[in-house]
């Protein structure tokens, strides 16, 4: 996986930091934030701005995007795209509802999108959720920002010349994750099912488990092949090669972690036999995520 061992420590920190900035009253500045248009394959685009990727799809169908990062952001993200087509958003696939990837919902149901997202991730919507380890409180969404579309395990939109599958493969990052697939263009956005930030976030008290994650790469990499092009929920652009690397990691890393149960060794006798080691040096962030993981095989 192309520098995830050396990039996990600061990056994983960093990502801690960031979902932690609401709680210590720190509001995010906008105005600085360019959005970045990445070309993938075809007609699809990913979009880098601040939050979760966001994948394009054009044509003559009109524009899909896959999720819409922050509120403030929605104006520069409208003019990226213009640059890309003359034509509306027609559909917002949320592929989660944490607030980095769903946060400008409001703004582009009010501009006539409709939204689309798994079943659970509407209700998360509904209603005001806490994320965990940050404690991040998300606030229940207008009814013009939540979605309008929702499946339970898959569905297909025919648009712009491919069959667009969106699933849900699996409850990991939360209880309602989907990937989007594109399948003649062979580009897939994960979500936040896989990131390259280095070592992953399992919101735990929204349905994520590591074990959900581990099963949900592989049925993601059932669903592409070797020439797929990916875009993971934050990071570069990614291949198959890469998904399954990451699924090694948590695979290994689970392994250590039962073990220290089956020892009998406590949390901090756990944290001392540095089960990320080789992927992560231990610090504040690294063991914050082994905690939350720990939890999963001792509670």
């Amino acid at each position: 996986m192309t520098n995830t061992k050396r990039n996990t420590s600061s990056i994983t920190m960093a990502f801690a930091a960031f979902l932690s900035l609401p709680l210590l009253g720190v509001a995010q500045d906008f105005s600085a934030i360019e959005i970045t248009t990445i070309p993938v394959r075809d007609n699809i685009y990913m979009l880098q701005g601040s939050g979760g990727n966001i994948g394009v799809s054009i044509g003559e169908d009109g524009v899909i995007i896959i999720d819409d990062q922050f509120g403030p952001l929605t104006q520069k993200i409208e003019a990226a795209i213009a640059e890309l087509s003359d034509k509306p958003v027609t559909f917002v696939m949320n592929s989660h509802f944490h607030y980095d990837h769903t946060d400008g919902n409001t703004n582009f149901g009010r501009a006539g999108a409709y939204i689309v997202a798994q079943d659970n991730a509407r209700k998360r919507m509904e209603s005001t959720q806490v994320l965990s380890g940050s404690g991040r409180v998300q606030e229940a969404y207008e009814p013009v920002g939540l979605p309008k579309i929702t499946f339970e395990d898959k569905m297909r939109f025919y648009f712009n010349g491919n069959a667009v599958d969106i699933v849900n493969t699996g409850d990991g990052h939360t209880d309602g994750d989907a990937q989007i697939f594109f399948r003649e263009s062979n580009v897939i956005h994960t979500g936040d099912m896989y990131v390259r930030y280095g070592l992953p976030f399992t919101d735990r008290d929204n349905g994520g488990t590591t074990d959900g994650m581990i099963d949900a790469l592989w049925n993601i990499s059932a669903l592409i092949n070797d020439d797929t092009i990916i875009i993971p929920g934050h990071g570069a652009l990614s291949n198959r090669a890469d998904l399954l690397e990451f699924r090694d990691m948590l695979v290994v890393i689970r392994g250590r972690l039962v073990r220290a149960k089956v020892e009998g060794l406590s949390a901090d006798e756990m944290l001392a036999t540095e089960p990320a080691d080789g992927y992560a040096p231990a610090n504040e962030g690294t063991n914050g995520w082994l905690l939350q993981a720990w939890g999963e095989y001792t509670n």
